[in-house]
């Protein structure tokens, strides 16, 4: 089931050449690794209720659902959302797709988790941020979990930022120019995507910048309580200078 809206801040990145990019960026067997961590900090019996947001082209949506769990998939772009609806088809999944801006979205639930992977937090300014936390804090249990995964948590950002860099994703080869601004705290970014074919493609995007502080603080205000931090799906803590974020929080 598909539910039509408009756009959000996230629509037009997530097009052209970059909808592809974005899939071959995530290294082999990591969201397995993920899933398993997941259901692990979860708690998650079958069937869980599980809400995805942002969740791309569903690769934890559409992993979850074949472990059984009743997933509910939420994003803004129409071909991610396809795509999924696609899958679950063919595979008979219980997976329910929604193609809808989160930040204009009124969460149905209960759930007992909700996941919010791939830096996609970093794409709202504290405003809204704080009010997509309420709506994820109403739709879930009492007790239910909350996981953001991030990279560009102040902590991260501070040590990893570089105004420019280039690299290959397969064959495509991507560079990027980066600024640290501030009022409020964020990172602008211009990228450029060549193929080997010759066609290019560019993008602008911005990450809101939150410490692990100020993010407590959001998540606190909502009725949250932030319980873990983990630098990888094989539970390893969190230390400073790790290049990614695992956030846990609870439904108090």
């Amino acid at each position: 089931m598909a539910i039509q809206s408009t756009t959000n801040i996230n629509s037009d990145f997530f097009k052209g050449i970059y909808k592809e990019v974005w899939r071959r960026e995530i290294p082999n067997g990591l969201t397995e690794a993920e899933t398993d961590f997941i259901e692990e900090i979860a708690h998650l019996s079958k069937p869980g209720q599980v809400l995805d947001v942002m969740c791309g082209y569903g690769r934890h949506a559409l992993a979850l659902s074949r472990r059984g769990h009743n997933v509910t998939a939420i994003d803004n772009s129409k071909e991610y959302i396809s795509e999924i609806e696609i899958t679950a088809q063919e595979e008979k999944l219980p997976l329910i797709t929604i193609q809808q801006d989160i930040s204009q979205t009124t969460f149905s639930g209960p759930y007992d988790l909700v996941l919010c992977m791939g830096n996609s937090f970093a794409f709202f300014n504290a405003e809204t941020a704080n009010s997509i936390l309420k709506s994820i804090y109403a739709c879930l249990n009492p007790g239910g979990i909350f996981i953001i995964n991030t990279w560009t948590i102040a902590e991260i950002a501070i040590k990893s930022f570089q105004e420019r860099t280039w690299y290959y994703v397969d064959d495509y080869k991507f560079f990027t120019e980066h600024k640290y601004l501030f009022h409020p705290t964020r990172i602008e970014s211009n990228y450029t995507i060549l193929t080997s074919s010759g066609e290019m493609e560019t993008l602008k995007g911005i990450d809101y910048i939150f410490s692990f502080s100020e993010l407590e603080q959001m998540l606190n205000n909502a009725g949250f309580k932030m319980t873990d931090v983990y630098s990888t799906p094989r539970k390893r803590k969190y230390s400073f200078g790790d290049s990614r974020a695992y956030i846990v929080a609870v439904k108090q």
